[in-house]
């Protein structure tokens, strides 16, 4: 299942790392860069590759570490590359050929640790206007790239940009990371974390404009977040009952050689029936 949810959790705080799995998120994302302090980094690095170490793979929670930009990330990304890591989240992707040389750290590390070469995924982080305009051959640059995540604080403050409670300013970066997301046939960006966790109503509220835009998962900095992002990406009963009985109708006139129409005369496509089919597959995948 694609996650809806990503939960990140310090990687120097050991006594979170094993109950994050049990927390509801689909996805944990454990943190070495910003949230580590530089003095704690290498004791961080080690103690989370022996956790991963010891984890088993296949889990139910799909388990992701955030590494640090440049040397020290290929140096993060080979301590805890091991069976149980479902991917690395490279922190302050400047372009492409940063991607690639990730992408010979990870294959190198992997053939050495018997993993198939190209398991582990990568998702680049855009934190700044010459990532966000990069994003297309960024999005292309390896075939283990599965998505993308803007880290808008990090632009805001470069930017200087000051978004309001609707998020309006921020639409243009978004829609633009999406639409290089779509054009490399990757996921949708993974949505940008919503800090003030206390607040369910506005996180609510900025995950539905997330969702109409066409995310399908978000960043949390919390647990109490998580059902309110599964609640807004999680397709309700209603409407998969609908996109079924749309797709059967489409497929039974395709096998009659009929024109398709939905109850209400409106003329059903294949563009409307690939869209009843994601919902079909999130709510299967559920």
């Amino acid at each position: 299942m694609t996650p809806r949810s990503w939960l990140y959790v310090p990687g120097n705080r050991p006594s979170l790392l094993g109950r994050a799995l049990t927390r509801g998120a689909d996805a944990v994302i454990v943190d070495l860069e910003d949230a580590v302090p530089a003095t704690a980094k290498e004791a961080a690095r080690d103690q989370v590759a022996r956790w991963i170490a010891a984890q088993r793979p296949g889990g139910s929670c799909s388990l992701w570490v955030r590494i640090n930009p440049g040397a020290a990330g290929h140096a993060d990304a080979r301590a805890v590359a091991a069976p149980a890591l479902d991917g690395v989240c490279m922190a302050k992707c400047a372009g492409p050929e940063q991607v690639r040389a990730l992408d010979a750290v990870l294959g190198e590390r992997e053939r050495e640790a018997g993993i198939a070469v190209g398991r582990i995924a990568v998702s680049p982080l855009l934190e700044d206007a010459a990532a966000v305009l990069a994003a297309p051959a960024i999005a292309a640059a390896a075939p283990r790239v599965v998505q993308l995540q803007l880290g808008e604080a990090d632009l805001c403050a470069e930017l200087d940009m000051e978004p309001g409670e609707d998020e309006r300013e921020l639409l243009a970066l978004r829609t633009h990371v999406l639409l290089a997301s779509a054009a490399a046939g990757i996921r949708p960006p993974v949505g940008p974390v919503f800090t003030d966790y206390r607040d369910a109503d506005a996180l609510r509220r900025s995950t539905q404009g997330l969702r109409r835009l066409g995310y399908r998962s978000r960043a949390c900095v919390h647990p109490a977040q998580l059902a309110v992002v599964h609640e807004v990406f999680t397709p309700r009963p209603a409407e998969v009952d609908r996109a079924r009985r749309l797709v059967d109708r489409y497929e039974a006139a395709v096998r009659a050689g009929q024109a398709v129409l939905t109850d209400d005369g409106r003329m059903i496509d294949e563009a409307v029936v690939r869209g009843a089919r994601r919902i079909l597959a999130a709510g299967e995948a559920v």
